[in-house]
């Protein structure tokens, strides 16, 4: 990301914006704390189908087996990705991958917690004959590959833009104008595209907006994780018929009742450049958040180096901390009124979790000195929480 930014620089391109960054590694450490609670159980059929339905056992230094599962983990990656688009209670969770309205490095890594959960059966079937050690590699390799195809600094790479996905073909995945949407699903490789009817090449006369067709004005990442979950749900309660609340669920997001599975295309909405939504924060406020913000990144690592040996509600009960003071940190950055207050007690928590537990694998001095600098916060929203309560009296009053 630093690289991107430096290339950003010499292109006189703007950087990346703080609020947007850390909103996106928030997405990413929930997904990953998810991951500490869940502890990888979407795996686990994958596990049981291959030690006990296996078709045939492929040797595992075989260089056909690992070329398998390389192309397998890709074709099936193209059809998880492309139900995530076209099956409304699957794009509710990745949805979150598009909430940015920037397009950099960063946004790979902003994901939903269940996004792990919503494709897992789409690769049951490799499980006949791809051992679970190449899934799993091949699986990790394939995501990786796609981190780094988000960035705006890549314009083309020339004959290679025929076979593997690139930034110029996810540009148009991410795009939310009428030409972009619901095209470029693949993973390592564009063919699947070009097979299925799903590609799209970039236009260079059309400046792509990215972000959602609806955005949402916030860097609250527990909002964005859960709000199309929740229209989801309201559309299922709005349907009068059964049919229609099933199909407000499996079917398309843009269906509506008595049209196609994935709607009509001439009721696309067409989307304009727009400006991008930014909050003016004062300095030491952005600094304020990029210390906790860090913070918060350095308890993380803790949790998932030593979560293996501690009990599952404990691991749980962090995790809720992890997400309620990433929550936080988004809500400041909107400058939200009530903010000061979940701040305040989101710092005098974890001043009494400081005092009350032994932390055996943190240094004293580092304790102490988070204590006090949390106690010091603290303090400051505690005053700050005052003037807004203050200034709500007032606004009653008149």
């Amino acid at each position: 990301m630093l690289i991107e930014n430096i290339l950003l620089l010499i292109e006189n391109r703007p950087l990346y914006r703080l609020n947007d960054t850390i909103t996106s590694l928030s997405h990413g450490l929930i997904q990953h704390s998810g991951k500490l609670v869940f502890r990888t159980a979407e795996s686990y059929a994958y596990f049981y189908l291959y030690q006990n339905y296996s078709l045939i056992d492929l040797p595992w230094n075989l260089p056909m087996t690992w070329y398998l599962a390389a192309v397998g983990v890709d074709f099936c990656y193209y059809w998880v990705h492309r139900a995530c688009h076209e099956v409304h209670i699957l794009w509710a969770q990745h949805q979150v991958h598009h909430s940015s309205e920037e397009f950099n490095l960063a946004v790979g890594l902003r994901q939903s917690i269940l996004q792990g959960w919503c494709g897992f059966m789409f690769y049951l079937p490799l499980a006949f004959f791809i051992p679970p050690a190449h899934f799993i590699t091949h699986q990790q390799f394939n995501l990786l590959y796609q981190f780094w195809i988000h960035t705006k600094t890549i314009k083309t790479l020339g004959p290679l833009e025929y076979i593997f996905n690139t930034p110029q073909h996810h540009r148009v995945h991410h795009g939310s104008n009428i030409y972009c949407l619901d095209k470029n699903y693949g993973g390592v490789l564009i063919i699947w595209d070009r097979l299925f009817g799903t590609f799209a090449e970039e236009k260079k006369d059309e400046e792509i907006v990215y972000g959602l067709v609806y955005n949402q004005p916030s860097f609250n990442p527990l909002h964005l994780q859960t709000f199309y979950t929740e229209y989801v749900i309201q559309r299922f309660n709005s349907m009068t018929t059964w049919s229609h609340k099933l199909a407000a669920i499996f079917y398309g997001p843009s269906w509506q009742p008595g049209k196609p599975r994935l709607g009509l295309e001439e009721d696309k909405v067409k989307v304009v450049p727009r400006p991008a939504y930014d909050v003016k924060i004062p300095v030491w406020c952005n600094i304020y958040l990029l210390i906790h913000f860090s913070i918060v990144v350095y308890g993380f690592h803790l949790l998932a180096v030593h979560h293996v040996g501690l009990n599952p509600l404990t691991v749980l009960a962090f995790v809720i901390y992890i997400i309620g003071s990433l929550t936080t940190i988004g809500m400041l950055f909107d400058n939200k009124p009530n903010a000061c207050v979940f701040e305040l007690c989101r710092c005098m928590i974890l001043v009494t979790l400081i005092q009350r537990m032994h932390f055996i694998n943190i240094n004293e001095n580092v304790l102490f000195t988070f204590e006090i600098f949390f106690v010091l916060s603290g303090l400051f929203w505690f005053l700050q929480s005052i003037k807004v309560l203050q200034i709500s009296s007032k606004i009653k009053l008149h």
